[in-house]
């Protein structure tokens, strides 16, 4: 082919001639030119106003730099605010080759002055849904490699949860072969409660890489609770390996429903450390040590998300319980005596318990917490703080499921014997329906009451059982509508003698005891059975019996109104110069009783033997009762013939 046929060919010479004019283009080119087709092509793939304001220029070559001034993204339609997010500028790189695969490889993104609102209608919709959402698998989200934040701000808004948070965001630099960590400070109010958090993380493009450790350090205060969390983690993004150091403290758990949705109950001021993990869709607290008002508590808890409810399993230990520590189980403030702990929301609501006239708590449960999650719950207690009752070790199994709470078992050792008690809560109604038993077993008499002087010197072993039904959303009301059978009996043992001279007030018996000796006497039985109907407990057969006297018993006791009506008879066995026994009302209220004689005519000696037999304790009353080996109850009608 000679000179002359190329020249006579079109094809070089139009090729030549896109040439100069593309080098031409782009010398003369205004990147401004392509801000509409690209400002329309994210309207519609968002389905918001965008727009470019300031200059589109862009840098060419193997990764292009692309450069804009002035950008801002419009917002939902339903809210007030007209801008969702803007940005003073933003500077990126991207990969042609990947680009050319479909894949969106950013090796660097700079954002200056980034301002971000995020917030949800009452609807429950956010602002971040776009009315042009992407189907499942249509594209990947780009790949960033180095992100970095010069002054960005970003606000949270949902006025349905009382939340609107401000946190100031910037980026700093970055060690070798280290993206840029990010920083944040900010306060408002979260979930109604006054918010504040200051942050440390890695840049959250580390979560890309399983091999990197992303360092958290994270403090964050709501109201009173308080949270630090600190460390550094594998592959957070897989959600493996996801173990940070985390502390929590407040002036009760019952204040994490309102903030993270955990139904917990309402507990004196706590301080609690260990290790925060995520496997999956399971939230774990494990090795975590701490104290909950003057209680220690160590264990691992677990929340189970994913689920028809949250399911949070627990298995604790407490070395030394404070028994008012517990008191907010049954809608009671935990003690305020000096020495304890207690919030100064606790302190006001006991200030507030003392000055009312009755004794249990109507603090209504709330039937969402109880509806709200399900829990499976194991405490062991070594040893328990109760000086005003003779306990010493309990374990509890609690589980909650569906709305209905079993504690089961409820075991205490007390008293050198043993309470194992089952209560069942079912809240699945309007109101709740509780159900209750208790087997009491081999409790001493001395350790029953240890404070009393007279009743150190005393011996027996008390057995009974309990077994109620009740409806209603506090304790009071329980107890109120309560129905059901209470007995106790105790076989053989000692009894100081001045304490049954005092209780039947002979006076001259009982100064010469308090002269002379505390002697006992030979107990041979007593015993007690109730009928409860309607919050009233009516007393079936009442006696305390020893060779000395015999008191025997009537009346009632009113749980509803909380008053006392009982009359005490004494029978005495002895002669006695100057005795005053006569019939002892108990009256009065359960926070205010009341002892007086009644000036009635004097009981007969000698007659307590038969009028003790005529009220045997019933046999419905000693089936329930196993009072255990050499224990037997010794009040059978032809006993002492």
């Amino acid at each position: 082919m000679n000179v002359g046929e190329t020249l006579r060919r079109p094809w070089p010479w139009i090729i030549v001639a896109l040439l100069l004019a593309l080098a031409a283009l782009l010398v003369g080119f205004d990147w401004n030119w392509l801000k509409g087709p690209l400002e329309r092509r994210v309207e519609a793939a968002t389905g918001r106003t965008f727009s470019i304001g300031g200059e589109l220029d862009v840098d060419l070559g193997l990764a292009p730099t692309i450069r804009a001034q002035d950008v801002h993204l419009g917002n939902a339609a339903w809210s007030s605010r007209q801008e969702m997010a803007r940005l003073d500028a933003i500077e990126l790189r991207i990969a042609l080759l990947p680009l050319l695969r479909g894949r969106v490889d950013l090796p660097y993104v700079h954002l200056k002055a980034p301002r971000l609102l995020l917030e949800r209608n009452d609807a429950g919709r956010g602002n971040w849904q776009f009315s042009q959402q992407p189907r499942a698998g249509q594209s990947r989200p780009p790949l960033i490699r180095d992100l970095t934040i010069d002054d960005g701000e970003l606000r949270v808004d949902e006025p349905a949860l009382q939340t609107q948070l401000r946190l100031r965001i910037h980026s700093e630099p970055g060690g070798p072969q280290q993206r840029s960590p990010l920083v944040a400070a900010g306060q408002g109010r979260y979930r109604g409660a006054e918010f504040e958090l200051r942050a440390r993380i890695d840049s959250p493009l580390d979560l890309q890489d399983s091999d990197r450790p992303f360092h958290v350090d994270v403090r964050a205060s709501a109201g009173d609770t308080r949270a630090h969390v600190s460390g550094a983690s594998n592959a957070p993004l897989q959600l493996e390996d996801f173990d940070l150091q985390f502390a929590l403290s407040g002036a009760s758990l019952a204040d994490l429903y309102s903030l993270a949705g955990l139904a917990l109950p309402d507990t004196p001021p706590y301080e609690l450390q260990g290790r925060l993990g995520l496997n999956g869709r399971v939230w774990s607290y494990h090795d975590f040590k701490g104290r909950i008002g003057d209680s220690d508590l160590s264990g691992n808890v677990a929340l189970e998300l994913g689920g028809e409810r949250p399911r949070l399993r627990a298995d604790l230990v407490s070395r030394r319980l404070d028994f008012d520590d517990l008191a907010g189980f049954v809608g009671a403030p935990p003690s305020t005596k000096q020495g304890e702990t207690a919030s100064a929301q606790q302190q006001r609501a006991a200030q507030e318990r003392k000055a009312q006239p009755k004794v249990l708590p109507d603090h209504h449960y709330d039937l969402e917490k109880l509806r709200v999650m399900d829990a499976d719950v194991r405490l062991a207690a070594g040893h328990i703080e109760a000086p005003k009752l003779p306990l010493d070790r309990m374990s509890v199994h609690l589980e909650l499921n569906d709305g209905v709470l079993t504690l089961k078992p409820l075991d205490f050792d007390a008293a050198g014997g043993r309470i194992a008690a089952t209560i069942e809560l079912d809240a699945r109604e309007a109101s709740i329906v509780t159900r209750a038993t208790a087997d009491v077993h081999g409790l001493e008499l001395p350790k029953l009451f240890p404070s009393v002087d007279i009743a150190k010197s005393g011996a027996g072993s008390i057995a009974g059982a309990i077994a109620l039904t009740a409806q209603g959303n506090s304790v009071a009301r329980m107890f109120a509508s309560a129905n059901g059978d209470v007995g106790l009996v105790m076989g053989r043992g000692r009894i100081s003698n001045l304490l049954l001279e005092l209780a039947g007030l002979d006076v001259a018996e009982s100064l010469r005891y308090l002269l002379d000796k505390n002697e006992e006497v030979p107990l041979r039985c007593a015993y007690a059975a109730f009928d409860v109907v309607d919050g009233v407990m009516t007393a079936k057969a009442l006696a305390f019996d020893t060779t000395d006297t015999v008191l025997h018993g009537q009346g009632t006791l009113d749980l509803r109104n909380e008053t006392i009506d009982l009359r005490l008879t004494p029978e005495p066995k002895d002669v006695s110069p100057v005795s005053l026994r006569g019939p002892l009302h108990v009256g009065g209220t359960f926070k205010d009783p009341s002892f007086l004689p009644e000036p009635a005519p004097l009981a007969l000696r000698g007659a307590a033997a038969a009028a003790l037999y005529a009220i045997a304790p019933p046999a419905a009353l000693l089936a329930l009762i196993e009072t255990g080996p050499g224990k037997d109850v010794n009040c059978g009608p032809a006993e002492g013939k």
